[in-house]
């Protein structure tokens, strides 16, 4: 199981979670909400778990590159961050799967390549 951190600086406001080389840090007044509904707590570990595989799938160093290259790309597509955030394909493959309890026995690794090409969030929204 993923070990979670909960504190109050990461991540920043706005967030409630991110995921840093395999540890989830979660805003600290999330606590209470993650600890008591089973089914909110369920799926942030598995859009965590998503972004685990993605790290190890991409030794770490090479995710952090082209997530962050992903998500400027999509600044200058989308003109807005957090359409550029939604965007960016780690992002999505995490998002679309998070509610899927199965999704890591049928899950093919750098499943996020499918996601690359695939503009979700219309540019124009």
């Amino acid at each position: 199981m993923e070990k979670i951190i909960y504190n109050s600086a990461i991540p920043f406001k706005g967030f409630v979670a991110i995921n840093l080389f395999g540890l989830i840090f979660v805003r600290k007044e999330y606590k209470m909400d993650f600890e008591k509904v089973r089914f909110r707590k369920a799926t942030l570990l598995n859009h965590e778990l998503t972004h685990t595989a993605q790290y190890k799938e991409l030794l770490f160093i090479f995710f952090i590159l082209l997530y962050l290259l992903n998500y400027i790309i999509n600044i200058f597509i989308y003109f807005n961050f957090k359409k550029a955030y939604r965007n960016v394909c780690f992002e999505r493959e995490a998002k679309d799967n998070e509610h899927d309890n199965d999704y890591f026995s049928e899950r093919r690794n750098f499943a996020w390549l499918s996601y690359i090409f695939m503009a979700k969030i219309k540019k124009n929204n």
